[in-house]
């Protein structure tokens, strides 16, 4: 249970770096406590949409993998937070993510800044 606290809290720290570095993700709110409760349900079901539809996404698109030398690696998390911000307004949350260009960089900037906050946080059960 803690490791997936610990992943979320990464994810949400991720996500806030990216869209405070990109102007073209968006996350608003009425005050902060609303906004900060959005980023941390935007990362979960970023967490949620990591888990499910990613190893299937991999799976079928194996040969790529192969192909571009897992350079498609960056296509496929691009898509998963395309994917995010699309349930996000399904589920009325207040993310956006303004086209494929600034998906592959918010991504390229996800990606990183996890694995650095997952480096430097505990994750033991």
């Amino acid at each position: 249970m803690r490791n997936f606290v610990v992943k979320t809290l990464a994810n949400a720290g991720a996500l806030a770096v990216a869209i405070w570095l990109l102007k073209d993700i968006t996350l608003t709110g009425d005050n902060t406590g609303r906004t900060i409760l959005s980023l941390f349900l935007v990362a979960l079901l970023f967490g949620v949409v990591n888990a499910i539809v990613k190893p299937v996404v991999k799976l079928l698109s194996f040969p790529l993998f192969i192909l571009t030398l897992g350079l498609i690696t960056l296509v496929i998390n691009a898509l998963m937070l395309l994917l995010t911000s699309w349930l996000a307004g399904k589920f009325d949350l207040s993310f956006h993510v303004e086209g494929f260009g600034t998906a592959v960089v918010g991504a390229l900037i996800v990606s990183v800044v996890s694995w650095a906050l997952n480096a430097a946080l505990p994750d033991d059960d």
